[in-house]
């Protein structure tokens, strides 16, 4: 069943609220109970709306998310709602009370503008989105100032708003899209549409090259709980800037164009920066916070012989500096008493879990211990240690 119509009606929210929490396993005896006296579409739609929300939880909270309407897709593809928020209270901040919310989804971004007090338009051509995007706005009361519409985004007049929001699709029938113009508008529609207003906000994939970001735009790389989650191009506030920013907080490095740390021996101490920061290509910013250089010219690992508190990078004690070899890894796990092996790469063709398949096919007791595989002055090389710290 395609159509919300019939989960918006008293019956199909009443099931709704007998379905919450349904466990996977008890699906199967649910459904049968329930198509005693209700229609077997109208059961089917419920649980499988029932499992949407339980997988949007995760993005939404569960207090939202079991209020709220999704698509497939619309799960896949929405933003997580602390960076939906941070996005929104930036735009609040720079006096934007009107947004245009184009390629809306189930609404998401909407719900986070709202929240911050900013009437929105929220633009999809997609009838069932537009309607999940409608119910949500309801179910979390704040339709008074969310105005959706189903419509061509390319055929919207945006004059009257404050600020664009522009989220392409980039997802196709044959997964992730990497290519900036093919996405679903294209970033230069999205470019075009953010000029034409006083601010304006596009986002776009953490892996777009930054050759492809324009020249009239801040570039800004954004990571949650330290998973990077997305690209933002801003438009209307300091172009050509680069910023990497860390949820929660927010905490933001800002780029000053550093040329790239020396390379140094492999000091006391290695950080490994937050995925924004590699992203956004601003280590050479958080390794002269650090006091740090680079162990390899081509590897976003910094080492110091200080350790430093810093919210972009995390800090790991270096015991042992080891060309690669498995043999003498197990070995020195086996000596060691090692119960849990974490395995990290950068720079190496060897797959963690093939690692630690082979070097601890067992626990050999209770210390815990982090390898990294990666190249230390072109050598492939492993080093060893553990969280900074702990004990």
């Amino acid at each position: 069943m395609n159509d919300l119509a019939p989960l918006l009606t008293p019956e199909g929210r009443a099931l709704l609220d007998e379905v919450r929490g349904t466990a996977p396993a008890d699906e199967l005896a649910v459904a049968t109970r329930l198509r005693r006296g209700h229609p077997a579409g109208l059961v089917s739609a419920t649980l499988g709306q029932a499992r949407l929300r339980q997988r949007a939880a995760a993005k939404f909270g569960a207090e939202d998310a079991e209020r709220m309407f999704f698509t497939p897709n619309g799960v896949e593809q929405s933003t997580r709602a602390s960076v939906a928020a941070y996005r929104a209270e930036r735009l609040r901040a720079l006096g934007v009370t009107s947004v245009a919310d184009l390629c809306c989804g189930i609404g998401g971004d909407a719900i986070a503008l709202a929240r911050a007090g900013i009437r929105v338009l929220a633009v999809d051509r997609d009838p069932l989105t537009a309607a999940a995007a409608r119910a949500n706005a309801d179910a979390l009361g704040l339709a008074g100032l969310i105005d959706v519409r189903e419509a061509d985004v390319t055929e919207v007049d945006t004059a009257a708003y404050d600020a664009v929001f522009v989220d392409p699709a980039r997802r196709g029938g044959r997964g992730r899209i990497f290519d900036p113009e093919a996405y679903s508008p294209p970033l230069s529609w999205a470019v075009r549409a953010a000029l034409k207003a006083p601010h304006a906000a596009l986002k776009v994939a953490p892996g777009i090259p930054h050759e492809a970001v324009p020249a009239e735009a801040e570039a800004e790389w954004i990571s949650d709980g330290g998973d990077v989650k997305e690209a933002v191009l801003w438009f209307g506030t300091a172009p050509g800037a680069v910023r990497a920013t860390l949820l929660p907080g927010p905490r933001s490095l800002l780029g000053r164009g550093l040329p790239d740390p020396e390379v140094r021996s492999v000091g006391r101490y290695l950080y490994e920066p937050d995925g924004a920061v590699i992203r956004a290509h601003l280590v050479a910013e958080a390794a002269e916070e650090l006091d740090g250089g680079l162990i390899d010219p081509t590897i976003a690992y910094v080492t110091a012989d200080a350790l430093r508190a810093t919210p972009y990078a995390t800090a790991y004690e270096i015991t042992d500096q080891l060309p690669f070899n498995v043999k003498k890894l197990k070995a020195l796990l086996r000596e060691r008493e090692v119960g849990i092996l974490t395995v990290k790469k950068r720079g190496s063709a060897v797959e963690p879990e093939e690692l630690r398949r082979k070097a601890l096919p067992k626990p050999q007791g209770p210390h815990s211990l982090t390898v990294f595989l990666t190249r230390v002055a072109g050598a492939p090389t492993m080093l060893l240690g553990r969280p900074a710290g702990l004990t």
